[in-house]
């Protein structure tokens, strides 16, 4: 009979396995396949001639343009060969299915095939995607889609420098307008420091799991981690609403719907890990499986799915990319030290819980064979 507490244990392995595998399937973070993180900054700088009511930006760090027209009248986006693309107005957003932008930019590397249909000179035929005011589309002309970085950036990649200025044009009525911006090379961070920080954190964190359970130190070693893995998921409840913001999501609600629709497990890792690490402040019977099953989902749903923050330079969050790599640290730190110290906490438990044989006591003697 397998004791309860090693049970536990191999229910927390298998979870994180499962857990792992099932990352290995494509996310939807909070677009088709917006990047973790990138090197290269973009930017809108201005709207020329400028209306009221028509604005631009960037969003996902730097992967989609987004349009919003609350002028009143229909605005085009013009694709690649010339063609009307995109039709934002007061009827919502349309686009051309006989753009070739249409299907290009479904994709952010623009690798596409294009359907019979696509053929920029025939007249447009439009087909309503949204009834909001906002249209949000990969670019081309705003991204850089070579593997290799520019010939400038090669030759010294140490320095933050420009790529290419850039322009979209539109069209309301008689009247050409442009979304002009930059594409700018960021040099990446250094991520040994960040790799340090969280290995010091599971060392220490995982260290309480040594600390004997049945005395004044193991209780406060107990709480002390279930404390850090609760700022672990604070930290990760925060990154996350920082990515649906980025996303472009405004207002409460918008934030509620980008958290629901994209984000809503890592949303849930977080909440989860504050929930466990509350219940092992409390020092709740099971403090220690919680501990080590909400790490375990920390440590793989909020770390390592996001591991790009540490290595570049723009983050996909709203707000300091430093920010983002602190939370992504913390989620790694405190979720992996979680599950150390939560399973080496349940395998002290299930020694202590393992029935021993009295002293002095033999087997009997086997019976002769007749």
């Amino acid at each position: 009979m397998i004791p309860a507490p090693l049970r536990r244990a191999g229910l927390v392995v298998t979870t994180a396995l499962a857990a792992l595998l099932a990352l290995a399937t494509p996310a939807a973070a909070h677009g088709a396949d917006a990047p973790a993180g990138t090197d290269y900054r973009a930017e809108v700088t201005a709207i020329g001639p400028g209306r009221p009511g028509l604005s631009a930006r960037m969003v996902e760090a730097g992967a989609r343009l987004e349009l919003t027209n609350r002028t009143g009248r229909d605005v085009e986006v013009i694709g690649y060969s010339g063609e009307p693309y995109l039709r934002i107005g007061p009827g919502g957003v349309y686009e051309n299915s006989r753009s070739p932008a249409t299907y290009l930019n479904r994709t952010i590397a623009g690798n596409t095939q294009l359907p019979p249909e696509a053929n920029p000179a025939a007249p447009p035929v439009w087909r309503r995607v949204s009834d909001g005011p906002s249209a949000r589309w990969h670019d081309q002309r705003t991204l850089w889609l070579e593997s290799a970085p520019p010939a400038q950036v090669s030759a010294d990649p140490t320095r933050q420098q420009r790529v290419r200025d850039w322009a979209v044009p539109l069209r309301a009525g008689d009247q050409a307008i442009e979304v002009r911006g930059t594409l700018d090379w960021l040099p990446p961070p250094d991520p040994y420091p960040w790799w340090v920080a969280a290995t010091l954190g599971f060392l220490l964190i995982g260290g309480a799991g040594l600390v004997p359970a049945g005395t004044v130190s193991g209780v406060r070693a107990l709480r002390a981690a279930g404390a850090l893995l609760a700022l672990g998921g604070a930290a990760t409840v925060a990154f996350t609403v920082a990515r649906v913001l980025d996303a472009g999501a405004e207002g409460v609600g918008g934030v509620l719907l980008g958290l629901v629709g994209g984000q809503i497990w890592t949303l849930l890792t977080g909440l989860g890990a504050v929930a466990a690490g509350g219940y092992a402040l409390a020092r709740r019977e099971g403090g220690d499986f919680a501990l080590a099953l909400a790490g375990a989902c920390l440590a793989l749903f909020a770390g390592v799915t996001n591991l790009a923050v540490l290595s570049r330079s723009v983050a996909p969050v709203a707000g300091p990319a430093t920010l983002a790599r602190i939370a992504v640290t913390l989620a790694l730190a405190t979720g992996t030290g979680a599950v150390g110290a939560g399973i080496l906490r349940l395998h002290a438990a299930a020694r202590h819980t393992r029935p021993t044989r009295p002293a002095g006591s033999a087997h009997p003697a086997p019976h002769p064979i007749p």
